[in-house]
C-alpha cells in the first residue's frame, strides 16, 4: 500500500488521528481562505493564542484553538505529517483515547509555558502571537520516547535507530536548530516535550494519568459482599499483564515490532488498552 492510498484508507477511517487531521487541515483552509479571499485576520487572531495576558483574559479559548490552527503550507504538512506517523506508532501500544490526552495536554502545556514567559518578560512576547500543533504532537513523539525507548525505527528506510534517538533527533531539528527564528512557538516545543516525557514516564511505572479523575463519583448504596481473594487475583492478573506487555516489548526493541506475529500484536493491543 503506498503512501497516498494510507493517508487515504485513514481518512476513511472514523478514528481519533483521522479527526485530529481533519480538525487541523480544515482549520487551516477556514484561515487561509479568510485571510486570502476576504482580507480578514478576524478567524487567525481569534484561534491563535495572544501572548498577552490582559489579552488572553478575553480570548482564553485560544489556549486550545490556537493547538489546531495553522497559517503556512509548510507549517500544516509538517506538523501532519509528523502526527500521522508518531500517532501510528502510538496506536500499535497505547488507546486512541491516549493519543487524543497527550495531544491536548502536551499542547496546552506549552501553550501555558509561553503565557507565563510573557508575563514575565513582557517585552520580548510583545504584540506575538502562538499557533501550531508542534508542542502537542512532539508531546506525542517524546511520550513514546519514554515509554518505549529502544524501539528500532528506520528513517526515510535507510537508517535504523531506537526510537529515544529518533525523538532527540525530531526535537532537535524542530526545536533547537535556528532556535533564534520563531523563539516563541519552539519554546512552546519545550512543554509539549515536558508533558510527554512525564506522561510515558508515569505509564512505564504503572500510573496512568489518563484516567485520572477530579470529579467525585457518587457511592453505591447498594451493599456488596467482597471476598478478600478477588482482590487478590486482581492484582495478580494485573502484574501478569504487566509482565506480557513487557516481554512484548522488549521482543520489539530486539527485533522490531514485525518480528511479533499476529497474535502477539493483537494481545500487545487488547493488553495496553487496560492500562
Amino acid at each position: 500500500m503506498s503512501f497516498i492510498q494510507n493517508i487515504k484508507y485513514e481518512l476513511q477511517k472514523h478514528s481519533k488521528l483521522t479527526i485530529l487531521l481533519i480538525v487541523n487541515i480544515t482549520i487551516f483552509f477556514i484561515i487561509n481562505i479568510s485571510s486570502g479571499i476576504f482580507n480578514s485576520d478576524f478567524i487567525t487572531l481569534n484561534m491563535a493564542l495572544p501572548l498577552n495576558l490582559n489579552e488572553f483574559v478575553y480570548k482564553f479559548w485560544t489556549l486550545f484553538t490556537y493547538m489546531f490552527s495553522h497559517k503556512d503550507l509548510g507549517h500544516v504538512f509538517y506538523n501532519m505529517l509528523l502526527l500521522y506517523f508518531s500517532a501510528h506508532t502510538f496506536l500499535n501500544f497505547l488507546s486512541e483515547k491516549k493519543l487524543v490526552y497527550v495531544y491536548i495536554m502536551s499542547g496546552l502545556t506549552g501553550g501555558i509555558i509561553l503565557l507565563i514567559l510573557s508575563a514575565i518578560f513582557p517585552q520580548a512576547f510583545a504584540y506575538s502571537i502562538l499557533f501550531g500543533a508542534s508542542a502537542a504532537v512532539i508531546g506525542i513523539v517524546t511520550s513514546l520516547a519514554m515509554y518505549i525507548p529502544n524501539l528500532p525505527v528506520s528513517l526515510f528506510g535507510i537508517i535504523e535507530m531506537k526510537y529515544k534517538y529518533y525523538a532527540l533527533l525530531i526535537f532537535a531539528v524542530s526545536t533547537i536548530i535556528d532556535f533564534n527564528i520563531n523563539t516563541g512557538g519552539k519554546i512552546s516545543h519545550f512543554g509539549g516535550a515536558f508533558f510527554g516525557l512525564f506522561f510515558g514516564y508515569m505509564l512505564k511505572n504503572g500510573k496512568d494519568i489518563s484516567e485520572i479523575s477530579f470529579v467525585n463519583r457518587p457511592k453505591k448504596t447498594t451493599l456488596k459482599v467482597v471476598h478478600n481473594n478477588k482482590h487478590s487475583k486482581a492484582h495478580e492478573t494485573s502484574a501478569d499483564n504487566q509482565k506480557t506487555i513487557d516481554a512484548l516489548l522488549d521482543k520489539i526493541s530486539k527485533n522490531g515490532y514485525e518480528s511479533l506475529s499476529k497474535s502477539e500484536k493483537e494481545l500487545l493491543f487488547k493488553l495496553s488498552q487496560k492500562k
